[in-house]
C-alpha cells in the first residue's frame, strides 16, 4: 500500500494506521439469527450503507479539490473541449474536466456512473447540506437522498434548501416515487421556472441507449418528452393489438418488440433516406459450423453460436460470403486468442491461389500472412487500422464500451515522442479518452506486445484491459514449500 501523508508526522502515522486496520467481520453466522435479529441486522446494514455512501461522496469531493483545472486546455487552444460534447457531463467551477475519468478509474466503474456519483455528491454538498448530514449519520438511506439530489440538482442552492426543509422530515415514510413527486411539487410552488430549467436540461441530455439484458437480448431505450413517449407507445401498442387480432400467436409484449424494430428498420413511406446497418460480427469457425458452443459478439453484446448462425443466414453470409454493401474480414489467432493476422475475403482468396512462389503447395509451410508492417507515417495504413480495430473491437480505456467504429487509432507512445506507427503501439480509444490521454496530466499508458493495455491514473491506480479474444495468462505456480528446519546438533 502506498503511504499517505498528512500535514504532519502525527497525521501521516494516523492515516497509515487507519488504512491498515483489518475490515470488520460478521459477529454471528446468519443461521443463528431469528426473524427479529435478521430484521435488525438488515436495518443496521442500510444505516451503514448510507454512511458509506456519504463517505464515498466526501472522498469524491476531496479528490475534486485536489484536481484544479489549471492544466486543462484553455479556451481557444488545441484540444479545447467542445461544448457540444457530452452534455450530461458534470462541470464544476475550478475542477479539471478530466476529474470524472479519475473517479471512474479509482472506483473501477464506467465514466457515466462516475459522473452520476460526482454530480450527486456535489448536489448534496452545495444544495442539500442537511440531507448530506443525515446521510452521514445513517438517518436517511442512499436511495431517498439520491431522489432528492436528482430532483433538485438543477435549481439554486437557496431553492433546494427551502424544498429540503419542507420535505426531508417526512422523507423516510414516503416511497421513492412519492418523495420525488413531493419534492418537485414543492419546487414548482416556490419557482416554476426551476421545473422548466430541469426539463430543458433533461431534453439536452436526451439520447438512445442500449442495455445488455443477458441471454442474447438488449434493451433499446430512448429519452423522449412524456407526450411523445406516450404517443409512440400508443402507436406500437395499437399495431401489436391489430397483429394479435389477425392471429399472431406470440405474446403481446413480443409483438410490440417486433413492431418497434420494424418501424425503425423499415420506415416505408416516411421519406427518410436509406441507411446501411453496420454490424460487427465476431465468431469462431467452429461456432459457425455448429461443432462448438463457443459464441461470438454482435456490436459488443454476447450472443450464442446459434444466434450467430441465424444472423449470418439472414445476412446471406452463411458460407462466409460478403454481404451486399458490407465487408468480411478473416482474423487468425493462436491458441491463446492472440491475433496473428487479418485479411479480407478477396485477399485471402488471392493468397490461397498464389501460394508460396518458392515451394510447391503440398510441401510448403511458409507463412503467407502475419502482423501488418509498420509505417514511418503518422497515419496508420489500411492494414494496420484493420488489424487494430479487429483486435480491440472497442475503446481500450478500462470500463469504456465505445465500439471501435467510433474510436481513434491512438499511438500509445506518442508519435511526436518517437512512438512508431505499428500494431504494438496502436490501440483504439474513443475521442473522449483519446483527449484524456493527450491532455490530462499524470496519466500513463503502456501496452504489451499481445495488446494488453495498462492504464495508470494520477492517483497511482493501474487498471488493465486485454483484447476481447485474448485469454488471460495462466496463474503463477505457488512458491515452493520452505525446507524443513535442520535437526538440532545433539
Amino acid at each position: 500500500m502506498q503511504r499517505m501523508s498528512g500535514t504532519s508526522v502525527v497525521e501521516g502515522v494516523l492515516i497509515d494506521w487507519v488504512l491498515t486496520q483489518p475490515e470488520s467481520q460478521p459477529q454471528l453466522p446468519v443461521s443463528w439469527l431469528d426473524a427479529e435479529d435478521v430484521a435488525a441486522e438488515l436495518e443496521r446494514i442500510q444505516r451503514n450503507r448510507a454512511r458509506d455512501t456519504a463517505r464515498e461522496a466526501d472522498l469524491v469531493l476531496r479528490l475534486a479539490d485536489l484536481r484544479p483545472d489549471v492544466e486543462d486546455p484553455p479556451p481557444g487552444s488545441p484540444g479545447t473541449r467542445s461544448r457540444t460534447w457530452r452534455r450530461t457531463d458534470p462541470e464544476f467551477p475550478g475542477v479539471s474536466e478530466f476529474f470524472p475519468d479519475e473517479v471512474a478509474h479509482a472506483m473501477n466503474v464506467g465514466r457515466g456512473t462516475a459522473a452520476f456519483r460526482v454530480r450527486r455528491a456535489w448536489t448534496w454538498r452545495e444544495n442539500l447540506p442537511v440531507t448530506f448530514e443525515a446521510l452521514r449519520h445513517g438517518e436517511i438511506d442512499e436511495r431517498r437522498a439520491g431522489v432528492l439530489a436528482e430532483a433538485l440538482q438543477h435549481t439554486s442552492p437557496d431553492l433546494a434548501r427551502a424544498v429540503e426543509e419542507t420535505v426531508l422530515p417526512g422523507a423516510r415514510d414516503l416511497s421513492l416515487a412519492a418523495l420525488r413527486r413531493e419534492a418537485l411539487a414543492r419546487l414548482a410552488e416556490l419557482d416554476a421556472t426551476a421545473i422548466e430549467e430541469r426539463h430543458e436540461q433533461a431534453k439536452r441530455a436526451a439520447d438512445v441507449r442500449r442495455y445488455d439484458c443477458g441471454d442474447g437480448m438488449v434493451a433499446l431505450a430512448t429519452d423522449l418528452p412524456a407526450d411523445e413517449a406516450a404517443a409512440c407507445y400508443d402507436v406500437i401498442d395499437q399495431l401489436a393489438a391489430m397483429a394479435k387480432a389477425d392471429g399472431d400467436p406470440r405474446p403481446i409484449g413480443q409483438i410490440r418488440s417486433a413492431i418497434h424494430s420494424m418501424l425503425i428498420l423499415r420506415p416505408a413511406d416516411s421519406g427518410l433516406p436509406g441507411v446501411t446497418v453496420n454490424l460487427a460480427v465476431s465468431a469462431t469457425l467452429e461456432g459457425l459450423e455448429g461443432v462448438s458452443t463457443c459464441g461470438g459478439e454482435v456490436n459488443g453484446f454476447p450472443i450464442t453460436a446459434a444466434h450467430l448462425r441465424d444472423l449470418l443466414r439472414r445476412l446471406g453470409a452463411l458460407g462466409l460470403q460478403k454481404p451486399d454493401g458490407g465487408s468480411l474480414t478473416v482474423a487468425m489467432s493462436d491458441a491463446d486468442g492472440r491475433l496473428l493476422a487479418t485479411v479480407t475475403a478477396a485477399e485471402l482468396a488471392r493468397l490461397a491461389e498464389a501460394g508460396c512462389p518458392e515451394h510447391p503447395a503440398d510441401a510448403c509451410e511458409c507463412p503467407l500472412l502475419g502482423v501488418p508492417e509498420p509505417t514511418d507515417r503518422y497515419e496508420p495504413t489500411t492494414a494496420l487500422q484493420r488489424f487494430v480495430s479487429t483486435r480491440d473491437r472497442r475503446c481500450r480505456q478500462p470500463n469504456c464500451g465505445q465500439r471501435s467504429g467510433w474510436a481513434d487509432h491512438d499511438h500509445v507512445v506518442p508519435h511526436a515522442q518517437g512512438g512508431r506507427t505499428t500494431c504494438t503501439n496502436l490501440c483504439c480509444l474513443c475521442r473522449s479518452h483519446h483527449r484524456l490521454k493527450t491532455f490530462a496530466r499524470g496519466w500513463t499508458f503502456r501496452m504489451d506486445a499481445d495488446g494488453t493495455l495498462h492504464v495508470t491514473s494520477p492517483s497511482g491506480i493501474t487498471r488493465t484491459t486485454r483484447p476481447p479474444g485474448l485469454r488471460p495468462p495462466d496463474p503463477a505456480p505457488p512458491d515452493p514449500a520452505p525446507p524443513p528446519d535442520d535437526p538440532p546438533p545433539f
